[in-house]
């Protein structure tokens, strides 16, 4: 099959997107990549040069600096990105479009089209905020770019329940739903050396991720942070209190750093799925989450839960204290997080290509 998939440069859909092509692409399809949102990262471009390289014309990759719908200035978030993929989407052949933002549901063009929603504005909101979000000329945007999307789309897919019934509250769509869960895989995490201390990593810009919390936290351990502290004009802490701010590390970076990791700390207050905590948990890290739902459907056992500061120090004094607590926590992760494969993810969603192929195809047959 011939799939073209929309990502962007800024967030955990760049990884989820490229574990997905390369998957597809081990499987004998072939893949046009296109990512929005700014220009890519060297790293994010050496990683499409290898996948060039290993499987040549079944590999496109294009990038465009088209805002993505959920930006400030989203105006153009549609229309300067549209005509791009539906260029594209003819020269490759592409049967299928599997948009990883909603927008792109509404592309007039008569193959199906499969959107992930990895989070929405709205819900949000709902977990970051204690009041509504203005109803601005930007929000007024982002609501119709979503709504056409869903109402072009085939099939809409969450990477959890809880998202998915997120997104039905605050948006309607005649698609057809589904679950898949993102899914990693690593090499083993090794016996090499691992020190007492506990690391996040993500979006430290985005009040979601709730990292200032760690600053109220007397951790008996220390603490560190990964990830970029602005994007437009959201600005993250620069200066933390018992917390070492590591900035944006390169993926092999970031990985090394969990592998010589014991806890992985996910303070989110809003986290539709989580890559960075499956990193950590495949890395060998003991994953300790906020106490929300979604986290509770990822993980189930496999995690250690708190809801305030407080009951974060109550963990971390428990795992410092008992070195066979904290073993053990740290199996438990590592055991849950191997179900979450790439492999399963990439069946998964070449399924649903399959169905989405199959109803467009039948629907043409009988009009």
């Amino acid at each position: 099959m011939r799939v073209l998939i929309t990502t962007d440069v800024v967030g955990g859909v760049w990884q989820f997107t490229h574990e997905l092509a390369a998957g597809l692409l081990r499987g004998g399809g072939s893949v046009a990549l296109v990512s929005l949102g700014g220009e890519p990262s060297s790293e994010q471009q050496q990683q499409c040069a290898r996948l060039s390289s290993r499987y040549g014309g079944r590999f496109l990759y294009e990038s465009s600096s088209a805002a993505l719908e959920w930006m400030q200035e989203n105006q153009g978030a549609y229309h300067d990105a549209a005509s791009l993929l539906i260029r594209i989407a003819k020269e490759f052949g592409a049967e299928l479009i599997h948009s990883n933002q909603f927008c792109f549901g509404a592309l007039p063009i008569d193959i199906p089209k499969l959107i992930t929603a990895h989070s929405d504005v709205l819900s949000w909101a709902e977990a970051c905020r204690d009041q509504p979000l203005e109803n601005s000329p930007w929000l007024r945007q982002y609501r119709r770019l979503v709504t056409d999307g869903l109402s072009g789309a085939t099939t809409v897919i969450a990477p959890t329940r809880w998202m998915l019934n997120a997104l039905r509250r605050n948006f309607s769509s005649r698609a057809r739903c589904e679950v898949i869960p993102n899914g990693r895989t690593f090499a083993p995490a090794g016996d090499g050396t691992r020190h007492l201390r506990a690391v996040t990593a993500g979006r430290l810009w985005d009040e979601a991720k709730d990292i200032r919390m760690l600053g109220d936290v007397a951790s008996p351990l220390p603490l560190y942070a990964a990830g970029e502290t602005q994007q437009g004009s959201a600005q993250g802490p620069r200066v933390l209190p018992g917390v070492t701010l590591l900035g944006r590390l390169a993926e092999d970076e970031m990985l090394r750093f969990f592998r010589q990791t014991a806890i992985y700390i996910c303070t989110s207050r809003y986290e539709p799925f989580g890559l960075a905590p499956l990193e950590a948990a495949l890395c060998g890290c003991a994953v300790l989450a906020r106490d929300i739902p979604s986290m509770r459907e990822v993980w189930q056992d496999g995690a250690l839960y708190f809801s305030d500061a407080s009951g974060l120090l109550t963990l971390l004094h428990e795992l410092t204290a008992n070195p066979g607590l904290l073993d053990e926590a740290r199996e438990r992760s590592n055991a849950r997080a191997r179900f979450f494969t790439a492999e399963r993810m990439v069946t998964s969603y070449r399924a649903q290509f399959d169905i989405a192929r199959e109803e467009t195809e039948a629907r043409t047959y009988v009009a």
